[in-house]
């Protein structure tokens, strides 16, 4: 690549970065001008990813880790039956790929829900540049830490909640995450299937359902396919402290 080239790519990721909405969820978190022209010197300009297309799938290589900059995916791994287990859903401002930092090789499949983008970053040259920059060291760190107790988070709902408990956790998590990325924390578009929520939570299709159906008829939703607004927060709150008192 010439040099002319590399100035443009460079220029091109770090106005991409400076002006994303969603910097302080992601990676370039504290860096200064400098840092983030080092950083901007090996990261890819936004790579789209096409619904129902994967962005990488078990078994392939481990190069890199991925900030998603638009859209939704989910990563799953297949069952020892051959139906897709759903182990995640990931949202603008977070990260994939993390599970292919031990073995070399991804474990997952990570599949676009939506046409998405994200943001590439080789994992060698990140681990060197953390070295050197402690800010990027440190967001790294919170990172894998965030992911480490929503691991923890799915475990507690698989090990002890009811059906109704578990789906009003889901909601709620799902909202938080939300509002942090400056949506709205009562409505909101499920870019998953009820299929897909059952898998993760460990729940059958029926099941999720007619919990929905029962969070509407309680007033606690009002669902419409898809679009789902949240009309007691307080009330799904209550039904998920009820598992730890």
């Amino acid at each position: 690549m010439s040099a002319s080239a590399d100035s443009t790519r460079i220029e091109a990721v770090k106005v991409a970065c400076s002006s994303c909405n969603l910097r302080e969820l992601c990676l370039p978190l504290g860096l200064s001008a400098d840092e983030l022209d080092r950083l901007g010197r090996f990261v890819a300009p936004p790579r789209s990813v096409r619904r129902g297309e994967p962005l990488f799938q078990a078994g392939d290589r481990f190069t890199s880790i991925y900030a998603v900059r638009t859209g939704f995916f989910k990563t799953r791994v297949v069952a020892d039956d051959g139906r897709d287990q759903v182990t995640g859903f990931q949202m603008a401002g977070e990260l994939l790929g993390l599970d292919g930092i031990s073995s070399d090789r991804h474990t997952v499949d990570a599949v676009a829900l939506e046409d998405s983008q994200v943001c590439q970053i080789p994992y060698e040259q990140l681990e060197k540049l953390s070295r050197e920059f402690t800010p990027l060291q440190q967001q790294f760190h919170k990172i894998m830490s965030r992911e480490i107790v929503r691991d923890h988070g799915v475990m507690l709902l698989l090990g002890s909640m009811r059906a109704e408990e578990r789906v009003a956790a889901f909601l709620l998590n799902l909202t938080q995450r939300l509002q942090a990325r400056g949506f709205s924390p009562t409505a909101l578009v499920l870019r998953m299937t009820r299929e897909e929520i059952g898998s993760y939570l460990g729940l059958k299709l029926e099941t999720v359902s007619r919990t929905f159906s029962k969070f509407q008829d309680d007033g606690l939703l009002e669902v419409k396919q898809r679009d789902v607004r949240v009309r007691d927060a307080a009330g799904l709150r209550r039904l998920v402290a009820a598992t730890s008192c």
